[in-house]
């Protein structure tokens, strides 16, 4: 079993000034796990609340969790207590994350037709914390019409979720329906409320505050007919886990997407783009305001110089022949118009990776380079992991492999490391 325990844990807040996160369990088979969900999220330095439902509590005694989280669970609505504070109404209050897992269909039922009968589904509905839900129950149950249906609704509201996976279930069938496993729950539900809060990767909450940053992601898309063009396998992944890293530290951030099969992040102004053309003239019209860019699209380098109006036929046995121009170089655009601003680009190379990465921190004008091989298997396009070096004129810092979102926020420490020297060198002082 993976752990739940990330190689930055360490540097992560465990004073009490990390995220707070009320666990909501339910009553299935799968309530076991939610002691791991708990431990994982301590390990990060979330303050956990669990909040148990009275049939959660025939799997597993609520003093399992509360001698693991050290606090009181909630499992009585109308329970007797000092404290003359409405309960869930002072709780709903204070969370960055509601995290129900396991979920059971009668759970999502209940959230989705807005049902208050008892303190987790009266916690839903009072919240405005994001709300994250892990469900588990019998294949049957979750691929019928009405789960499926208050699954999209609660979607449609905002709610995400981690699907179930497939796997042997209690039932003794196989099947989807099987709680996804604990350790991809904790770390979804850490990014979630993390952002919530504000703390990036070294617990600097709000550094970014003042910022425009201003960020491309994705591929673009060089149209040859109607239905055929040039592209690339990038997913935005990474452009996307910057987005939502820089607003979750303070940001004001645009982000500036190609063609992406991805959930804008919360809180960032995107504007889509399809073209390299048209991103080159997105990234320059709100280049001025912008204290902050980062090039992380793979941008076409080439385009057909003509494009057809209708679908190209095949004709006999011929083959086709297409005359390809140059693309606009937007990063090179961008530092040339460079001034105050932090200028930050992207290396994907499948060899000589640092001197390439150093080519191109000189040739662009950047200040800072995210060099990755993209020809493995874990840094390369559509995974969620990268393992990048980062290029400094002063510096090349290697990086092992770690999540795409955590990999963005150690690309933002180091660009926020870059702007002193900036300030001191417009200042006329030395570096």
């Amino acid at each position: 079993m993976k752990s739940t325990e990330p190689p930055f844990a360490s540097k992560l807040p465990t004073d009490g000034s990390g995220p707070r996160v009320a666990l909501g369990v339910t009553g299935c088979i799968a309530a076991y796990k939610a002691i791991e969900v708990l431990r994982g999220l301590q390990k990060l330095g979330a303050s956990v609340q669990v909040v148990m439902t009275r049939h959660a509590t025939e799997f597993v005694g609520p003093l399992t969790f509360q001698a693991i989280s050290g606090a009181a669970v909630i499992t009585d609505m109308f329970a007797a207590t000092d404290d003359p504070e409405i309960k869930h109404i002072q709780l709903a209050g204070s969370i960055n994350l509601l995290l129900v897992a396991p979920a059971t269909a009668n759970a999502l039922a209940k959230f989705a037709a807005g049902i208050a009968d008892d303190f987790l589904s009266t916690l839903y509905i009072s919240t405005s914390a994001p709300v994250l839900v892990a469900p588990a129950m019998n294949a049957e149950m979750w691929l019928h019409a009405a789960t499926r249906d208050n699954v999209a609704r609660l979607k449609a509201r905002g709610v995400e979720f981690i699907d179930p996976s497939d796997g042997y279930l209690a039932c003794r069938t196989v099947g989807p329906g099987r709680l996804a496993e604990p350790a991809d729950i904790v770390h979804r539900a850490w990014e979630i409320a993390r952002l919530s809060t504000g703390v990036g990767l070294t617990g600097q909450a709000g550094d970014l505050a003042g910022e425009h940053v201003l960020i491309s992601a994705g591929p673009t898309y060089e149209a040859i007919d109607p239905v055929r063009g040039l592209t690339n396998r990038s997913s935005g992944r990474m452009g996307y886990a910057l987005a939502e890293a820089a607003a979750g530290r303070g940001a004001r951030v645009t982000l500036i997407s190609g063609p992406v099969a991805l959930t804008p992040p919360r809180l960032v102004d995107i504007i889509n783009v399809r073209s390299a053309a048209e991103m080159y003239s997105a990234v320059m019209d709100r280049l001025d305001t912008a204290t902050m860019v980062i090039m992380a699209a793979a941008v076409a380098d080439f385009r057909p110089v003509t494009t057809a109006d209708q679908k190209i036929k095949k004709a006999g046995d011929g083959g086709l022949t297409l005359e390809l121009e140059r693309t606009e170089d937007i990063l090179a655009a961008v530092g040339r118009s460079k001034s105050g601003r932090i200028v930050v680009g992207f290396a994907a190379e499948t060899e000589n990776v640092l001197d390439n990465a150093r080519k191109k921190l000189l040739e662009k004008n950047a200040d800072l380079i995210v060099s990755n091989d993209v020809s493995r298997a874990d840094a390369g396009f559509d995974v969620d992991t990268n393992r990048v070096a980062l290029v400094t004129g002063a510096r090349v810092e290697e990086l092992p492999v770690l999540s795409k979102r955590d990999v963005a926020d150690r690309i933002l420490d180091a660009a926020m490391k870059v702007k002193p020297r900036q300030a001191s060198h417009l200042a006329g002082q030395p570096d």
